[in-house]
């Protein structure tokens, strides 16, 4: 799957109401990174880092 956002390979891809969205890395933080005012982000963050390792 193609990253939503550039032509990169996706590392993630999320799915909700039948809508799948793939990010490439670079992309995937800068999302994490803006939503990183929210309590839920870190423990979400954690899951994604020890996937993308």
């Amino acid at each position: 799957m193609q990253c939503h956002y550039c032509d990169e390979e996706a590392a993630v891809a999320v799915e909700k109401n039948h809508i799948k969205v793939g990010l490439c890395k670079p992309h995937l933080r800068e999302r994490m990174e803006e939503l990183s005012d929210t309590e839920w982000l870190e423990e979400f963050q954690s899951q994604i880092d020890d996937a993308l390792e």
